[in-house]
C-alpha cells in the first residue's frame, strides 16, 4: 500500500468519525458541492464573496487593535497613536481596518445595486432582501460605532451632529439621546458604550445575519442576470439544466476575484491609506476637542448621501425624518416594483433611465454631504434628494407601464 492511498484511507476514517457526531459532509453537499447556481453569472456576482472576505478582514484586525486599545476617553487618541507608532506591524493593522471600513461599504453598495439590476429582490427572494437591508442597518451602526473610537476631532464632533438628530423626535428624543450617550454630553461613558457595542454587540448582529441571509439564499436559490429560475428546468437527476455546481465551478472564478480585490486593497493600504482624507479624514488625526468645533463637519464618506438629505432639510426634525426615509425606503423595493421581469436585460427604457437617475442622484448626495451646506449645494442636495425619492415613490407606476421585452425559458 502506497503512502497515498494510506492517507487517503486515513481520511476516509476520519472523515467517516467527524460525520458520525456532526453533518459535516451532508452540509458541504447541501450548501458547495451540491448546491447548484446558475451557469452565467456575471462579474455583478462577486460582491456577495467580497463582502465576506473583508468582513474576514474586518473581524481579524478588529481582535488586534482591541489588545491595544484603551476605552477612555483621556487614553483612547493616544492608544491609536501607540499602535500606529510603537506596536509591531500596528500601522498595518489599523490601516487595514480603517480600508477595509471604506471597501466592506463599496461592495456592499455595489452588492445591493446588483440585485437592483436584476431584481433579486422580487420573489421569491423577498426575504433574503430583507435580512440583507437588516445586515445594512446594523452595519451602519457598527461603522458608526467605530468611527467614534479613535477619538479624533471629527470623531467627536460628527457623533455630536449624528447622535443630536435623535433629539428632533418629539416628546422622548430628549430621553433617546441621553440614553444614547449615557451622558449629557459625548463623554468617557459614551466612548465605552459604543466601543462595547462595536466590539461585541454589533459585530454578533452582523454574524447571525449574514448565516441566515446564506441560509435563506441557499433555500430558494440564486437569482441570474436573466432573472428565470433554474429549478423549473431539471434533468433526470433532479439537477437544473443551466446550473453548476458552486464548488468547484463558482468558487474557482471567485477566488480570481478575491485576488484581484487583494490586490487593489493591499494598493490602498500601502500608498494611499487616508485616500486623500475620505477613508481617514485629516481632523481625526487631531485629538478630540470639546471646547474647538471643526470649522466644517461631515462624517466619513459612506454616509454622505443620507447626511446631505439630512442637510437639505430646513426643519430639524423633517431632515431626520427625510434621512431616516432615505435608509428605509429600499427594504420595500419587492413590494414597490410591479413589473412582471425581473432583470433589467428584459425591461423597457423607463426602468433603466430611472435606475440611472438613481444612481447619478445617490452619488452626487455622497460628493455634496462632503462640502459645506451653503449657497448652491444646499439647492443641489435638495434637487438630487427628490430625484433620490422619486425613484421609490414612483417605482409602483412606472414599473407597470414600462414596456417589457419577453424572457427566454432558459438562461442565455
Amino acid at each position: 500500500m502506497t503512502d497515498n492511498t494510506k492517507k487517503i484511507e486515513n481520511n476516509s476514517k476520519l472523515l467517516a468519525w467527524i460525520d458520525e457526531r456532526f453533518p459535516y459532509s451532508e452540509t458541504m453537499k447541501e450548501h458547495i458541492t451540491e448546491y447548484y447556481a446558475s451557469k452565467n453569472f456575471n462579474v455583478w456576482y462577486v460582491f456577495g464573496v467580497l463582502a465576506m472576505v473583508v468582513l474576514v478582514i474586518q473581524l481579524l484586525t478588529g481582535i488586534f487593535l482591541t489588545m491595544n486599545y484603551k476605552p477612555s476617553s483621556e487614553e483612547a487618541f493616544s492608544s491609536v497613536e501607540y499602535i500606529m507608532r510603537d506596536v509591531e506591524w500596528g500601522w498595518l493593522i489599523r490601516y487595514m481596518h480603517s480600508t477595509g471600513a471604506s471597501f466592506f461599504f463599496i461592495v456592499v453598495y455595489l452588492h445591493m445595486f446588483r440585485a437592483m439590476l436584476y431584481g433579486s429582490y422580487k420573489k421569491p427572494r423577498e426575504l433574503i432582501w430583507i435580512i440583507g437591508m437588516l445586515i445594512f442597518l446594523v452595519l451602519m451602526a457598527e461603522a458608526f460605532a467605530g468611527y467614534l473610537l479613535p477619538w479624533g476631532q471629527m470623531s467627536y464632533w460628527g457623533a455630536q451632529v449624528i447622535i443630536s438628530i435623535f433629539g428632533a423626535i418629539p416628546f422622548f428624543g430628549e430621553a433617546l439621546v441621553e440614553i444614547i450617550r449615557g451622558d449629557y454630553s459625548i463623554s468617557d461613558i459614551t466612548l465605552n458604550r459604543f466601543f462595547a457595542l462595536h466590539v461585541i454587540v454589533l459585530p454578533l448582529a452582523l454574524i447571525a445575519l449574514i448565516f441566515v441571509h446564506i441560509v435563506a439564499l441557499h433555500e430558494v436559490g440564486s437569482n441570474n442576470p436573466d432573472g428565470i429560475e433554474i429549478k423549473d428546468y431539471k434533468n433526470d437527476q433532479g439537477i437544473p439544466i443551466d446550473g453548476v455546481a458552486f464548488h468547484p465551478y463558482h468558487t474557482s472564478k471567485d477566488l480570481v476575484a478575491i485576488i484581484a480585490f487583494l490586490m487593489v486593497f493591499s494598493l490602498v493600504v500601502f500608498f494611499a491609506p487616508d485616500m486623500g482624507g475620505y477613508f481617514l479624514e485629516y481632523a481625526n488625526f487631531e485629538k478630540a476637542n470639546p471646547s474647538a468645533t471643526p470649522e466644517h463637519i461631515a462624517p466619513v464618506w459612506y454616509f454622505t448621501p443620507y447626511y446631505a438629505i439630512l442637510r437639505a432639510v430646513p426643519d430639524k426634525l423633517g431632515g431626520a425624518i427625510a434621512m431616516g426615509l432615505s435608509v428605509l425606503l429600499p427594504l420595500f423595493l419587492p413590494w414597490l416594483d410591479r413589473s412582471k421581469v425581473k432583470s433589467i436585460r428584459y425591461r423597457g427604457w423607463i426602468y433603466k433611465f430611472a435606475l440611472t437617475t438613481f444612481v447619478i442622484s445617490f452619488i452626487s448626495l455622497g460628493v455634496l454631504g462632503v462640502l459645506p451646506a451653503d449657497g448652491i449645494y444646499v439647492s443641489m442636495a435638495r434637487f438630487f434628494s427628490i430625484l433620490y425619492f422619486a425613484f421609490f415613490l414612483l417605482m409602483p407606476y412606472f414599473s407597470m407601464i414600462d414596456k417589457t421585452k419577453p424572457v427566454p425559458d432558459r438562461v442565455t
